[in-house]
């Protein structure tokens, strides 16, 4: 029986070192029947989306040498961490997928979405045929797990929704054929369609939501977050000098955050825990002996700590009906619905008698699209490169020292909630 799931982001196995550190935390706890979600190594991830940009800019037209960094950067690790007599065998385990990922960038007459899925995946499919040799190598049995195999989707590329009935069945086959002692290794991000013809993603950082995808169908006790933080904070330490640990929340103060855009939960994680019960620590792989941030159920009788969640990269677009009729459900339903087929998530909302205005992640191409869409009936006004800065338990002044000398273009609250766009 498997009752635990730990993820390991990339800044977790980035370099060698890491991935023995990995390995210390591993061998600690190889007794109470974990499976390792892992995710690519490093930024292989945006790596891998630049040269899946260049190949397509070039319509295929490239040697393999386009990927001399990728293969570089992972060959160095795997010279760094195995003994010379290993590093051979282990190059030929990785260099078949180097030569899968190579054709498959060729092909570039294929819609962008579904060529992205089927290429960028290969990060966390290379860390985790190095990582699972290691651990054998290390004395620690491992399996490797194909997670294409186990974790079934629609066809809606980039961002998978989850078939979760024949997910759990393949999951849970699992649980006969596993050996206790043995530990289950597999990939984070990627999924396939029922048929195992086509590879999917689930989205950016989507290695939380498999974690929690396994942990729902096998039942398991708990889910770890391995980050290399001290658990939650309360802001970004890089942005933030004065960080507070937040030792405990429950599973709704956790998917708020999570929605208003806190890096270190993905937004799906949560539901498919709390579902079952199943709580969810967030814990240093850097000083893992340091008490986590514990997520689950429980009700707790503590002051509420403000949370500051900055969002980069931002777009405010804000359209008028043409006509001056009111912006009403006609009029938002239209809107909405664009956003929705264009696969826009909305950050936040503001509306007035006239106006909609919507704050969301930048992307050129689908901004095009939604002027396109909307220009016709809808004046439309948008500005990118902005910031969208969010208090969770907001506290009159707290914002001043962040929002000084930045021109801010929408200012919303709620109880519990303040909200900023900053240009």
């Amino acid at each position: 029986m498997i009752r635990k799931v730990y993820k390991f982001g990339g800044a977790s196995v980035k370099d060698a070192a890491a991935v023995r550190n990995l390995k210390s935390i591993v061998e600690q706890h190889k007794n109470d029947d974990i499976l390792l979600v892992v995710s690519a190594m490093g930024k292989t991830t945006n790596k891998l989306e630049a040269v899946l940009a260049e190949f397509r800019k070039h319509n295929g037209q490239l040697g393999f040498d386009a990927l001399s960094d990728v293969v570089c950067y992972h060959e160095d690790i795997i010279v760094n961490l195995f003994d010379k007599a290993n590093i051979d065998q282990v190059i030929d385990k990785v260099s078949p997928l180097f030569l899968e990922l190579y054709d498959k960038l060729r092909e570039t007459d294929l819609d962008y979405d579904y060529h992205y899925d089927q290429t960028v995946g290969y990060g966390e499919l290379i860390s985790t045929t190095i990582i699972a040799a290691f651990l054998n190598e290390s004395g620690v049995p491992t399996r490797w797990l194909d997670a294409r195999k186990y974790v079934m989707t629609d066809i809606n590329f980039r961002s998978a929704n989850l078939d979760w009935d024949e997910t759990r069945v393949r999951i849970q086959r699992l649980l006969p054929e596993h050996i206790n002692g043995i530990v289950c290794l597999t990939q984070g991000f990627i999924g396939s369609t029922a048929d195992e013809k086509h590879s999917t993603t689930l989205g950016r950082e989507g290695s939380d939501f498999t974690a929690a995808i396994f942990a729902n169908c096998l039942d398991a006790e708990e889910v770890t977050i391995w980050k290399d933080v001290d658990g939650l904070l309360n802001a970004d330490p890089k942005r933030f000098s004065d960080t507070v640990k937040i030792p405990h929340i429950t599973y709704s103060e956790a998917i708020e955050l999570a929605f208003y855009g806190a890096t270190v939960i993905h937004p799906k994680t949560i539901k498919p825990l709390q579902n079952k019960g199943i709580r969810l620590k967030v814990q240093s792989f850097i000083h893992p002996e340091h008490e986590p941030t514990l997520i689950d159920s429980a009700k707790i009788k503590q002051q509420q700590i403000p949370s500051y969640i900055v969002k980069d990269n931002q777009t405010l677009l804000s359209v008028s009906p043409r006509d001056y009729s009111f912006m009403d459900e006609r009029h938002l339903q239209t809107v909405f619905g664009a956003c929705n087929e264009l696969k826009i998530h909305a950050n936040m909302i503001q509306t007035s008698a006239l106006t909609l205005s919507i704050c969301f992640d930048s992307d050129e191409a689908k901004i095009r699209q939604l002027v396109g869409r909307l220009k016709k009936a809808f004046k439309v006004l948008y500005n990118t490169n902005l910031q969208l800065f969010t208090i969770r338990h907001y506290q009159e002044g707290f914002e001043s020292e962040y929002v000084k000398g930045k021109h801010i273009l929408v200012k919303q609250s709620s109880r519990s909630t303040m909200q900023f766009v900053l240009g």
